[in-house]
């Protein structure tokens, strides 16, 4: 299977500028992340609030640069790409936003948001962009009615239809969703889960998709890519990682779910603490002072992923831990 997306450590610094009395620094929102995905595939990444999705979202759909690394999209180096190739980059790669209210343009009709991508990017004529836009609409369960309509109009599982709808007019191979049913209610989550799923079959897309909410991963993924602090602590299949968790922090986000199931509550090993600050993060391993686990070892060196039990784990008990 080819690989249409691979990223190579990936990386993302900000200069803080620091107070009268404090000095500046670096904010490592991404520190070396590697991944591949396949067409027709679903990488999954999750981690609290802070470990640098979103970042990494950014990055993939080029709107910002990494500080260092590699990004490549069928091959083709996307993080400076040769001028014959930076249209193609940028069509080839889409992205849903988390907030289906704030993504649509309240002045424009439904009709003028989907085709605004093709007048940009395609020299087709109103009739054939308006045909396409209908089309479209009707994939993502969209009635024809709804083409004349503002997007105030519309409940927000349907605004959300609406981007996804957008995001797929230029036909790109590898489509971003950051956190595209977390605003929505629960009842409407699986319909628009079900319908990027059934889209992604018609169109070969690739997902990267991000989310906290590993109910939904589990539902959608094929590999998981778990982030820390801006670094990777598991990396694998789904099966692999909610069957066998090896990193303590992975096995406390799926602690985290809940269930009905009372024996599983009272086996739950819950992540205590917040995380620290990204600015100034723990020596060794990151995530040492929230972990039960913990030894000398893990405050002084910080561990590197390394192939374990069919997944990548960075952690030096993973053999005790699973």
């Amino acid at each position: 299977m080819t690989d249409v997306l691979v990223g190579q450590d990936l990386a993302r610094h900000y200069a803080v500028g620091g107070g009268l009395f404090q000095r500046g620094g670096v904010l490592k929102a991404l520190d070396g992340i590697s991944f591949t995905l396949a067409a027709q595939r679903t990488l999954a990444v999750v981690g609290e609030s802070g470990s640098g999705k979103s970042t990494l979202a950014r990055l993939v759909t080029l709107i910002e640069e990494p500080t260092y690394g590699g990004l490549f999209i069928n091959g083709i180096d996307a993080v400076d790409p040769a001028k014959e190739n930076r249209r193609a980059m940028r069509r080839a790669i889409q992205m849903v936003f988390q907030d289906p209210y704030g993504s649509l343009n309240p002045r424009k009709k439904v009709g003028t948001i989907l085709e605004e991508p093709l007048v940009i990017n395609t020299d087709l004529g109103a009739e054939e962009r308006e045909d396409k836009a209908r089309a479209m609409m009707a994939k993502v369960g969209l009635r024809p009615e709804h083409y004349g309509r503002y997007p105030h109009m519309f409940s927000g599982g349907q605004r959300q239809r609406i981007a996804i709808a957008r995001a797929l007019m230029l036909n790109p191979e590898i489509l971003v969703a950051d956190e595209p049913v977390s605003a929505l209610d629960v009842s409407v989550q699986a319909q628009v889960l079900n319908m990027m799923m059934d889209l992604q079959e018609e169109f070969r897309l690739a997902y990267v998709f991000i989310s906290h909410d590993l109910s939904v991963v589990r539902h959608i993924a094929d590999e998981v890519l778990v982030l820390y602090l801006g670094r990777p602590v598991e990396q694998g299949p789904k099966e692999r990682l909610f069957e066998r968790p090896l990193h303590p922090y992975t096995r406390g986000l799926l602690a985290s779910t809940p269930s009905v199931d009372p024996k599983q509550r009272s086996r739950r090993s819950l992540i205590k603490g917040e995380m620290p600050s990204p600015l100034k993060p723990p020596p060794g391993c990151a995530f040492h002072s929230r972990c039960p686990h913990a030894t000398d070892i893990c405050t002084t060196q910080r561990p590197h992923l390394r192939p374990l039990e069919g997944r990548d784990v960075a952690c030096h008990h993973a053999e005790r831990i699973g």
